[in-house]
């Protein structure tokens, strides 16, 4: 059950034929990309995985659930390129709606969290030694992990549901739009605005302290510099991925009407979705710039390969 899909009967409304031309393609470009990226990602981790910094813990956590997600696009490219029929089953068809926002959710908070550990480690790095060693790096990905996906749960409770010999999945259920209201609101809060203004509090700090403070030693200079760039690269991430889907998804389910056979709304908020989706793809860019020796471990393991 997702916001972007069609409330009306009608299914040969003009957004349905704009999400079975535009869904497939899109999905299946995210696919590759984003399987490449975090895949490799992903193995470049645990290649090295004993020396990993906290930072690392976190983004192997967030390259898995990329991964993880990822693996679903190829059967939403086919329930659209099969004209909105599911063939696989009612427990994979609840997994889908799950998946999306267990991902989405997740991937908030390990960038959250992994820019406040940049942050303070840059900042008090002898007085939070606690907080940004790896044992607790992975205690609080545990954390976010069952949190999200417990919280997620009522998304489960939507199958497929049959209509005019067709089998149909990801399709808002009408009846229950008020209830997604409610849990819209919350996740608003809770799943983004909060992390949001916890991640321009840390890029506000960072640039303060760069501005204050002159670093001549090459060590805290690279620190500082990474620092910044996780924050940055999270906050376009932010601002590019999930911004506009929460505002449109928002304002979507406001404005819905019954009868509503999709307008210009709708369809941006189709476009948000798939913009959402693609947060997977960024995140190997903060791998790559951002990642405790990950440019190292990738040009070891490329003159491994040519050895």
């Amino acid at each position: 059950m997702e916001v972007t899909e069609p409330i009306s009967n009608n299914r040969n409304c003009a957004i349905e034929n704009f999400k079975k031309e535009f869904y497939p393609i899109i999905y299946l470009i995210i696919f590759v990309w984003g399987a490449l990226g975090n895949g490799f990602s992903i193995y470049v981790f645990l290649q090295t995985y004993k020396k990993s910094a906290s930072v690392n813990v976190f983004m192997l956590n967030l390259a898995i659930s990329d991964f993880l997600f990822i693996s679903t696009l190829p059967f939403r490219a086919d329930y659209y390129f099969k004209d909105t029929n599911w063939i696989f089953g009612d427990t994979a068809c609840r997994i889908m709606s799950y998946s999306l926002y267990v991902n989405m959710y997740t991937s908030i908070y390990f960038l959250t969290l992994l820019s406040v550990v940049r942050f303070l480690a840059t900042v008090r790095p002898l007085q939070m030694l606690h907080v940004t060693s790896v044992r607790s790096a992975w205690i609080f990905c545990g954390i976010i992990w069952v949190f999200i996906m417990a919280s997620s749960t009522p998304l489960l409770m939507n199958g497929q549901e049959k209509k005019n010999n067709t089998m149909l999945c990801l399709e808002l259920n009408h009846q229950k739009v008020k209830n997604l209201e409610i849990m819209n609101y919350i996740a608003l809060v809770v799943g983004f605005l909060l992390p949001l203004f916890t991640l321009t509090t840390c890029y506000l700090l960072i640039i303060r302290v760069l501005l204050k403070v002159q670093i001549p030693e090459s060590g805290p200079r690279t620190a500082h510099r990474k620092a910044l760039i996780t924050i940055v690269i999270a906050m376009i991430i932010f601002l590019l991925c999930f911004l506009p889907y929460h505002v449109l998804r928002t304002l979507h389910l406001v404005t819905w009407k019954a009868d509503s056979c999709g307008n210009e709304l709708h369809k941006a908020t189709v476009i948000t979705l798939t913009l959402a989706v693609a947060n997977s793809c960024f995140d190997p860019l903060l791998y790559y710039f951002a990642g405790e020796n990950f440019k190292a471990r990738l040009k070891a393991i490329f003159r491994k390969d040519h050895l």
